[in-house]
């Protein structure tokens, strides 16, 4: 029987084989923590990017030939590649605040990555049946804004799984370490599994077409069909419940900071529907947190907030939201929305 491979799994078994063995070239702790994933595309992931990173391609060859990339922020390839050097900390902290990367560190930073690439190396080869060599491209420094983006640099145009992990450091702000991995490849790796035929989802006569805001919704046979709610303010998540529910929907609903992992153990949740206050990074998070619940089969995630900015509607697809909704919510909107993508399933 074949041997059954978990993408996610290899990763993070390879991001804490990397923590454990950089800490001994630097001599200093480092921690990676387990990644997220969710999907993405070029597009999306550079979407609102302003920091200036650096990007590692990383050739797969033998029986499973591909390229994936581990990107850095630039801060970081600075301090871990001044600790190498054993450059002073407090020297390391002025040349991250200015942004001074220099020619010695650049070949420091090569060396980390090299070592990087070893532990992925020895993780991916003892898991995979067939036989896997991954190969470092040297790393490219990307400024965005200021280098040209094109259809090869800085990465190829192509539709994404992004693992993402928070690398730590006692006493050091450290940024994310990113993988993106084309759809494609990680399909390679782990063959999706076959998906369950679903029942179609039919509309009653025209459907939406006499609903309107603030009223509830025409009911729609859809099935057995749950969604998930998740909104602090009680009165909106009360009316989410209404409108979802006369459709013909089951509703799951929590506030924000629920344990999300126990709310997927317990409900088979097909859309979820976020409801937020702002859109700052740590409330549009949630989408990967969501996504990571969902390895191999996405949920459909519509975010709601009071205000949208251009920024703020990037960050929300760049972390997986598939929709915007504006606050207050309108009835009509959420269920077409809704409607949408479990027609879509």
């Amino acid at each position: 029987m074949a041997k059954s491979i978990k993408l996610k799994e290899m990763i993070d078994a390879a991001l804490v084989q990397t923590g454990e063995e950089s800490s001994m070239l630097l001599g200093q702790q480092l921690k990676v923590d387990e990644n997220d994933s969710l999907n993405t595309n070029k597009i999306s992931y550079f979407s609102g990017m302003e920091d200036a990173i650096f990007v590692a391609s990383v050739e797969t060859r033998e029986e499973y030939p591909g390229q994936f990339y581990m990107i850095f922020s630039l801060r970081d390839a600075i301090l871990l590649s001044g600790l190498l050097l054993g450059i002073p900390l407090p020297r390391i902290s002025e040349k991250r605040k200015l942004a001074i990367m220099e020619a010695d560190d650049v070949d420091a930073f090569g060396e980390i990555m090299n070592q990087v690439i070893g532990s992925f190396n020895s993780v991916f080869k003892s898991s995979l049946p067939e036989k896997i060599h991954l190969k470092l491209n040297a790393p490219k420094k990307f400024i965005p804004g200021i280098d040209e983006m094109s259809d090869d640099e800085p990465i190829l145009n192509d539709e994404y799984v992004l693992f993402r992990s928070q690398m730590n450091m006692d006493g050091v702000e450290m940024d994310r370490l990113d993988i993106l991995m084309p759809v494609s490849l990680a399909h390679l790796i782990e063959p999706p599994a076959a998906e369950p035929e679903q029942a179609e989802i039919a509309e009653t006569g025209d459907g939406l077409s006499d609903v309107v805001a603030g009223e509830k919704p025409a009911t729609i046979n859809v099935g057995s069909k749950t969604i998930l709610v998740l909104e602090d303010d009680e009165l909106a998540r009360e009316s989410l419940k209404q409108y979802l529910s006369a459709a013909g929907w089951s509703v799951v609903d929590a506030p924000l900071k629920a344990d999300i992992r126990e709310l997927f153990a317990n409900n088979d949740a097909e859309v979820a529907v976020i409801g937020v206050a702002d859109t700052e990074d740590r409330e549009l998070a949630l989408c990967i947190k969501i996504n990571a619940m969902r390895q191999g089969s996405p949920l459909p995630i519509i975010m709601c907030a009071s205000q949208w900015t251009r920024t703020g509607v990037l960050k929300a697809l760049k972390y997986g939201a598939k929709e915007i909704i504006l606050k207050p919510y309108d009835a009509n909107e959420l269920v077409s929305k809704v409607t949408k993508f479990l027609k879509a399933a």
